[in-house]
């Protein structure tokens, strides 16, 4: 595996890490307060090729590969987590419009998402289906050339925020499962459809909420996919995505670890720094190769993307492992910086609780074990399905 970078790679980097740290990283708690993330923050991220870059180069992409687009989302995240959702929901679900919609639909909104004129949202989560996804109740019914929408997403990242919904809808069958599944793209200023926030602990500007529909119609031309398939055409996706939120989860640990870094070597304790004791520096030292190599495993996870080679494994193994481990480091982080680490004045208490959601959000550890699993022994070797 070739661990060096292209030219192209190293400049987008670089602009990447200027705009996270200059812009973003500033007033990463001062935005937790906002409603929404600064539209005019998200133009800019558009402006220097931030949003969707792996997009098409015919919708205003740069058809960047994986490996360049985890290097996007892992310098955002450095900065600030929650802006770096912006990145990763355009390219999961700007993907999904680029393979299944009509071209129609591509040519209107792909551009848009591209710029950072619009924002998508992921409607895939149920108050009642969480892990088990395909279980899904919200209801597409034919009527003529539309389809009428009725039920509720739940749990919906930029709920409050999104103008466009990758839809996941129930066209068939109750007992079909993900095979009576079906996939819309839906503008969200729809007549029918309501919206509202939770008071999370984290994750506060992305604005997860609910989402209801009633008696929402769409033309039938919005479809993502074949009907009844959309959910096996669209999921396969997830992979992707997975190796991205890691990589989110990773950059803030990082950011944590160079801060802690910094402050053990300058506060003294007994005439002598922190960082001269064994008790500080073994644990961070203990981070850092650990956040090191499931950094190293998330982009093998890309590179296999890349080369069109399986990836599942690595994928699910990236996604329990970069939470997981970004809140531990996260948390030592904070203990070392001792009553100061405790305030809300400092930003660790912050990322520990923006991290947090993502050992929740997107496919829990418990899954992510059955899916190891279910690659290595077969579906013999679990019950999940």
């Amino acid at each position: 595996m070739d661990f060096s970078l292209s030219e192209d790679q190293i400049l987008i980097k670089q602009i990447a890490d200027k705009f996270s740290k200059e812009k973003l990283l500033p007033d990463y708690q001062k935005r937790e307060s906002d409603s929404c993330i600064d539209p005019d923050l998200i133009r800019e991220m558009g402006q220097l090729g931030l949003i969707g870059s792996d997009l098409s180069a015919v919708y205003g992409g740069n058809e960047v590969d994986g490996v360049t687009s985890g290097l996007i989302i892992e310098a955002l995240a450095y900065g600030d987590i929650n802006v770096s959702y912006i990145q990763l929901l355009a390219s999961l679900l700007g993907g999904v419009v680029q393979t299944h919609a009509a071209e129609e639909l591509r040519a209107e909104y792909l551009p848009l998402v591209i710029q950072g004129e619009k924002l998508l949202s992921l409607g895939l989560t149920e108050p009642q289906t969480g892990s088990d996804a395909a279980n899904l109740r919200l209801k597409a019914t034919r009527d003529g050339d539309d389809y009428i929408l009725n039920g509720e997403k739940a749990s919906i990242s930029m709920a409050t925020c999104a103008d466009l919904m990758v839809l996941f809808a129930r066209t068939g069958a109750a007992d079909s499962r993900s095979g009576g599944v079906s996939g819309f793209l839906v503008p969200l200023d729809l007549p029918g459809i309501k919206r509202s926030r939770y008071t999370d602990l984290g994750t506060r500007v992305v604005g997860r909420g609910s989402v209801f529909f009633d008696n929402v119609r769409i033309p039938a031309s919005w479809m993502l996919g074949d009907e009844h398939k959309g959910f096996s055409q669209i999921m396969c996706g997830f992979d992707y995505s997975r190796a991205l939120i890691a990589l989110q989860c990773l950059a803030s640990a990082q950011a944590s670890l160079d801060q802690t870094w910094q402050y053990v070597q300058e506060r003294e304790t007994f005439n002598a720094p922190l960082v001269k004791y064994q008790g500080v520096n073994f644990p961070l030292a203990e981070h850092e190769s650990i956040i090191e190599a499931t950094r190293v495993l998330c982009y093998k996870t890309l590179s296999l993307r890349d080369s069109n080679l399986p990836h599942t494994k690595e994928a699910a193994m990236v996604k329990w492992m970069g939470p997981k481990y970004s809140v531990n480091a996260i948390h030592d982080c904070l203990l070392l910086h001792g009553h100061a680490g405790y305030s809300t004045d400092m930003a660790h208490q912050q990322r520990l609780r923006d991290v947090m959601g993502l050992e929740i959000g997107d496919g829990t550890a418990q899954i992510m074990k059955i899916i190891i699993a279910r690659e290595i022994a077969g579906n013999a070797s679990v019950q999940y399905k």
